[in-house]
């Protein structure tokens, strides 16, 4: 069922500003970490467009659908389906048109053309041929709360719950379910590296399964930077219990600090595995040690929510205070002070025609490459 363009999520997506400016940055410090050999010549972004998605709507999620160049939107209202030819949208799903809940933390599209929608508290919904299907626990999903998806190159669909992860067979549409095997039973980010091996962020730590064994890293083998600001210890976890909790990174208005804690993972072409911790930074994993990077080597904020690569290599950061890219010398960034929707950037993706989009609580925005 196709959704018509109406309700205040769609309504509001209206070009509300933009900005040719940017923050500079100075280089990483020490050049311990370097993401991509510099070029000759820096590239440089802008921002393009800034999108408003309606009044108290956060947007949380996205995902390229490339055979159509559709760009999906997952939001705490629905989700949008945006055709980057026009930059218009097509549609909005709720759920009244098949969604199993409005609030979308995750999006995938996998290898097959299917959506995969993963909600807060409705479990996952799947949009495939025009048709909507909802998978809960019954059909044996870990958990009602979704939270990313990856994928094997056989097929298999990996889903990151609040109840551990879930293997999903698409031919006899069945699910496995790991839970003991992690280092943490909340799961936030997911990928997998060129050996098939599926890597975990979890509020405990890292994980990886390469079909037989798992292994896992935390703050203790060196993931995430030391606290150097001396900021409190959050309490707003799960870790331990199974008790629900909010995303706030706050504590009595003030930025906390929980290492172990990990947003997303980004596994390169070397194998090396990116992840984004809660007051940490950026860490890197090389196979052996780990390498950290943080807003005293350029990175706009030490929570780091979503991380992408771009189409000269670089990596870009949305974090709790702006959106960073660092090509391995130069970092670049932007923050609402330069036009970005919001601070808080939770999903980052590269587009068909290489354009960055950003996810953020105050909309969601898009970055080109400087002419």
């Amino acid at each position: 069922m196709r959704g018509k363009i109406t309700g205040v999520v769609v309504l509001a997506l209206l070009l509300f500003g933009c900005s040719d400016d940017v923050t500079e940055l100075p280089p990483q410090q020490g050049g311990e970490v370097k993401a991509v050999a510099p070029t000759q010549a820096a590239v440089r972004y802008k921002l393009l467009d800034t999108f408003n998605v309606g009044e108290s709507v956060v947007a949380r999620s996205l995902a390229l659908e490339a055979a159509t160049n559709t760009l999906w939107v997952g939001t705490s209202g629905g989700v949008m389906e945006i055709d980057l030819t026009t930059l218009q949208p097509r549609n909005t799903y709720t759920r009244d048109h098949g969604l199993a809940n409005e609030y979308v933390f995750g999006i995938f599209v996998d290898s097959q053309g299917n959506k995969w929608f993963g909600t807060n508290g409705g479990g996952v919904s799947r949009f495939k041929g025009g048709e909507w299907k909802t998978f809960f626990p019954m059909h044996g999903l870990a958990d009602y709360w979704i939270y990313t998806f990856t994928e094997q190159a056989d097929g298999t669909l990996w889903i990151g719950t609040w109840a551990g992860a879930n293997s999903y067979d698409p031919k006899s549409e069945t699910f496995n379910t790991y839970v003991k095997e992690l280092i943490n039973e909340w799961v936030y980010g997911l990928d997998i590296d060129s050996k098939q091996r599926v890597w975990f962020g979890t509020e405990g730590g890292v994980s990886m399964f390469d079909g037989k064994q798992w292994r896992e890293w935390s703050h203790d083998d060196g993931m995430g930077a030391p606290n150097s600001e001396a900021l409190p210890a959050s309490t707003n976890t799960g870790l331990g219990t199974r008790s629900r909790h909010d995303l706030t990174t706050l504590q009595l208005g003030s930025r906390t600090y929980n290492p172990n804690y990990v947003f997303s993972v980004l596994v390169d072409e070397r194998d090396h595995v990116w992840v984004g911790t809660w007051g940490g930074g950026v860490s890197r994993f090389d196979g052996e040690k780990w390498h950290n990077l943080t807003t005293a080597d350029g990175l706009a904020g030490n929570i780091v929510y979503s991380i992408e690569r771009d189409r000269e290599g670089a990596f870009w950061f949305g974090t709790d205070a702006g959106l960073s890219r660092y090509d391995g010398s130069n970092w670049q960034s932007f923050n609402t002070g330069n036009g970005l929707a919001g601070n808080h950037v939770y999903a980052i993706q590269l587009s068909t025609g290489g354009e960055i989009w950003a996810a953020t609580q105050g909309g969601v925005s898009r970055l080109g490459t400087q002419q």
